[in-house]
């Protein structure tokens, strides 16, 4: 087959004009039937590759939208990027996913890559700091932001948000432990992105309403404060070799920090059944990680909405980045309520 390399030397070989072949290549019904059927069956003969980007550095829609995520070996992240990408296939729209490593100059340097590249807009899981507020901001005018998960600290109201409601997610599991066991103990994660806060005082505001004491569990310092699971870990065995009373509840801010506390109770042996069945030591998460019904025991665990969270995030950018009206680029925020997943563990 002949080498093109450039849409000049296309629009040579095949005999028409090089704005006839950008009008086919952007949508075939935009030029005529024969002429359409002309490029298609000639392409077929000549080997070449139509520039994605600079073709849409030339269109008001490019069609490409980010999505910035914290952390790719996440395998929650990893279902939410699943939806927003059978969503966007739906649109018939591009994703370029980038990944900030949990590192706030990375997270923006993601999202300025996105704008040189002409991206119509992105869809961000943030990070927990305040460092990105301002850039956002400047950034939000030339390029349509919608937060997915968490919050930008900092923004809170100035930018579409999507995510779980974690008052009613983490009330609703609150109110099943105390009336299945003992009131439960708070396990938090570091201050990552605002679902740590979030999720604390949504424990705090719904242990104080059933009339119970709060009681947060102190979170272990760490090398890594998105090592979860070693922090679960190393927070269950110091209070294990404290001498925890066997008939404790424990809630755990994610799954993650679940998992490996069930690692250092299983450990202990505090996890072997009672005659009810279920075990002495309570632990429970939130998420509903795609391995928390292999744990062991299965894992008590929150569910998030992931599908309709994902599908929700790429309609709120699209409209953004599309309708030209005040009203689209008001920010505006979707809370979806989570279920309640009973397994073993408590």
């Amino acid at each position: 087959m002949k080498r093109i390399n450039t849409m000049e030397q296309l629009s040579a070989e095949i005999g028409v004009s090089r704005a006839t072949l950008s009008k086919y290549f952007r949508d075939p019904e935009l030029v005529r039937r024969s002429t359409a059927d002309k490029i298609t069956e000639l392409l077929e003969t000549v080997d070449y590759v139509p520039n994605f980007m600079a073709r849409n550095m030339r269109r008001k829609h490019t069609g490409l939208f980010g999505v910035v995520l914290p952390h790719l070996n996440d395998l929650f992240y990893m279902a939410l990027l699943r939806e927003i990408e059978r969503r966007t296939e739906e649109l018939d729209l591009t994703v370029l996913i980038q990944n900030s490593r949990g590192d706030p100059d990375k997270e923006m340097a993601a999202v300025r890559s996105l704008l040189s590249m002409n991206a119509e807009g992105a869809i961000i899981a943030p990070i927990g700091t305040e460092q990105n507020a301002a850039g956002f901001k400047r950034v939000s005018e030339d390029l349509s932001l919608v937060f997915v998960d968490a919050r930008c600290p900092g923004l809170e109201s100035a930018f579409s948000f999507v995510g779980t409601d974690n008052s009613q997610s983490v009330g609703q599991m609150v109110d099943y432990l105390r009336r299945s066991g003992s009131a439960p103990k708070f396990l938090g994660m570091p201050t990552v992105n605002s679902n740590s806060r979030e999720r604390e005082l949504a424990y705090w505001c719904r242990m104080a309403e059933v009339g119970l004491t709060p009681d947060v569990l102190e979170v272990p310092a760490s090398s890594s404060n998105w090592d979860f699971e070693t922090l679960g870990y190393e927070a269950v065995k110091d209070l294990i070799e404290k001498g925890i009373d066997p008939d404790t509840t424990i809630l755990c801010a994610n799954d993650r920090l679940a998992i490996g506390a069930l690692r250092a109770a299983n450990e202990a042996g505090l996890m072997e059944r009672t005659q009810s069945g279920a075990p002495r030591l309570r632990i429970a998460g939130h998420d509903d990680h795609p391995l928390s019904q292999f744990t062991w025991p299965a894992m008590t665990t929150i569910t998030q909405d992931i599908e309709r969270i994902g599908r929700a995030a790429v309609e709120c950018v699209v409209r953004q980045a599309r309708d030209e009206t005040p009203e689209a680029w008001q920010p505006v925020e979707h809370l979806f309520p989570a279920q309640l997943v009973i397994r073993d563990s408590a």
